[in-house]
């Protein structure tokens, strides 16, 4: 058999799958508590002499690699207006797999400075002003980030005609930066790709290799990218087999959703966005999770109308159980019913977040129907992931994402009405967005085997 190992480095353990390049399908898995403490690669070599004990030709096999080890990719953005290029600089940098650290408008000033050294980034999105418009904003912040002798890696993604006194300044101070295509070419446009492949482009050659997560240069040589971005190219995948599709993810200290899903030019009639939603999305809800996060999860719930007051009392004891010791395991039936019981507050309060949403308002001529984020409605097959989900029950699980859809949502979201559900219980996401490059057929006969209602 041609064989590869793909393996995804998570915050907490090493996933690895062995996949036949010659029929998609998955030879053998394996997984081991992430070696963030020691060396990572430690945890990959017990996961592949795993791999081997099944199958003997794992021992040579070549890898492909993700990873969010070490608190993932931690980005920070700066752009001029608040609700145009920095929310389009911010939604770029999600994504690309990053965790939105900071998030400045208006330039950058010395406070700004300040801040966004305060936020510790891994690497900075500078954008701001669309082609052909003022370049003076755009230059300033590099002018800025130069004299102060900044040091982490700049992805400038703004106005063309910067372009060169940007690369200029930030050159002549030794600055590590990678030039890209405006995000925001025009008013009412985003264009992400250029930069998420710019952004992947310094996570692998700078941040990686800085963080020294593995004496071995092998650990860099087998990184695709960071898991986030792998995943969502993997739902893009999934969703030109199925059709518009939504992956919601819940961890231990963050609930991520991927969507992707066919804009209606329409729905820019109904938005007041000026930023509109695009094809790819991804969000993520840092105080959402079943461990870190378990008692933010309650009150977002709360709040969101996904739970209801009176849980409040039960729930939060059991989330700062979970918080207090996020290595919790629930064995007795109670703390399984109250660890589904979060899942399911985390998925319909993230899924509510990275929707949109239908709202009457009261205009200058009389009650409008206004409508904000991105329309799930039509969404075909939505897909659960992590660990609750795929080491619960199908029937259980059915329940907890049944629970995120429906045709008439209270509070005007606009969730999928009746999708296909699915689990993906042999993390066949992350291999397949790390498959499609190099072995695009195979990640797509890998993922209709794993994921589509049709098999």
């Amino acid at each position: 058999m041609d064989l590869v190992v793909c393996a995804d480095f998570g915050s907490t353990f090493t996933k690895t799958l062995l996949v036949s390049l010659d029929d998609a399908a998955v030879v053998a898995t394996a997984e081991r508590r992430t070696t963030i403490d020691t060396d990572l690669l430690h945890g990959f070599t017990a996961c592949r002499q795993q791999l081997a004990r099944s199958e003997p030709a794992a021992a040579d096999a070549s890898v492909l690699a993700c990873s969010s080890a070490g608190g993932g990719l931690r980005i920070a953005v700066v752009g001029n207006e608040e609700l145009v290029t920095a929310e389009a600089g911010r939604r770029v940098a999600l994504s690309s797999g990053g965790r939105v650290v900071h998030v400045g408008n208006g330039g950058l000033s010395e406070d700004g400075l300040a801040t966004l050294h305060a936020a510790d980034p891994d690497m900075l999105l500078l954008v701001g002003g669309t082609d052909g418009g003022n370049a003076d904003v755009l230059v300033h912040a590099a002018e800025v980030l130069a004299e102060s002798g900044w040091a982490t890696p700049v992805v400038a993604a703004g106005n063309a005609e910067a372009a060169e006194a940007v690369t200029t300044v930030l050159g002549r101070a030794g600055v590590v930066h990678e030039m890209s295509p405006n995000v925001v070419p025009r008013i009412g446009v985003l264009a992400p790709e250029p930069a998420r492949g710019a952004i992947r482009a310094v996570f692998l050659r700078h941040v990686i290799g800085g963080r020294h997560l593995s004496a071995s240069a092998e650990f860099v040589q087998m990184l695709t990218g960071p898991t986030p971005d792998v995943v969502l190219t993997g739902t893009e995948v999934l969703a030109g087999l199925a059709g518009d599709v939504a992956v919601v993810d819940v961890g231990g200290a963050t609930t991520d959703v991927h969507s992707v899903v066919e804009v209606d030019p329409e729905d820019a009639v109904l938005s007041r966005q000026v930023v509109a939603p695009t094809q790819l999305t991804r969000t993520v809800e840092g105080d959402l999770g079943m461990r870190w996060s378990a008692p933010s999860t309650v009150d977002a719930g709360i709040a969101l109308a996904v739970a209801h007051r009176s849980e409040r009392t039960e729930l939060t004891a059991a989330a700062q159980r979970r918080a207090a010791d996020p290595g919790f395991v629930p064995a007795e039936s109670t703390d399984l019913v109250q660890d589904l019981r979060l899942a399911a507050v985390a998925c319909g309060a993230a899924l509510r977040r990275h929707a949109g949403r239908q709202q009457v308002t009261l205009g200058a001529s009389g009650r409008v129907l206004q409508q904000t984020g991105k329309d799930l409605r039509e969404v075909e097959l939505l897909v659960g992931s992590g660990g609750v989900f795929r080491h619960s029950s199908p029937g259980v699980v059915d329940d907890v994402l049944r629970g995120c859809t429906g045709v008439e949502v209270p509070g005007g979201w606009l969730l999928p009405r009746a999708p296909h559900l699915v689990v993906d219980r042999a993390y066949v996401l992350a291999a397949g967005g790390l498959l499609t490059s190099a072995h695009p057929r195979v990640a797509s006969a890998l993922l209709r085997r794993h994921l589509c209602p049709d098999g």
